[in-house]
């Protein structure tokens, strides 16, 4: 939740809540049917993450070894396993 200042408000708005509220804050929700995009969505670090995992497992079925994979990728070989025996969504 982010603080946002009354001065974005116009002041006919202002004044009618102000009739209601004195000097407290007031949380405003979203509308309905909004949802918060999930991690990475915004940055593309989730589609980076998922090519980088393709790229894995597609290197694993044609031979590469779990340790080539490992110094390739800068990951531990524990994590190149989990990406490497998981199963695809």
């Amino acid at each position: 939740m982010k603080y946002v200042s009354a001065d974005i408000l116009p002041e006919a708005l202002l004044k009618e809540v102000q009739q209601y509220i004195h000097g407290a804050m007031m949380y405003v929700p979203k509308p309905e049917g909004t949802r918060r995009k999930g991690w990475g969505e915004a940055s593309g670090s989730r589609a980076h993450i998922a090519q980088r995992n393709n790229d894995i497992r597609a290197g694993f079925s044609q031979g590469v070894s779990i340790a080539a994979l490992s110094e390739r990728y800068y990951l531990s070989s524990d994590s190149i396993k989990k990406i490497v025996y998981s199963k695809r969504k």
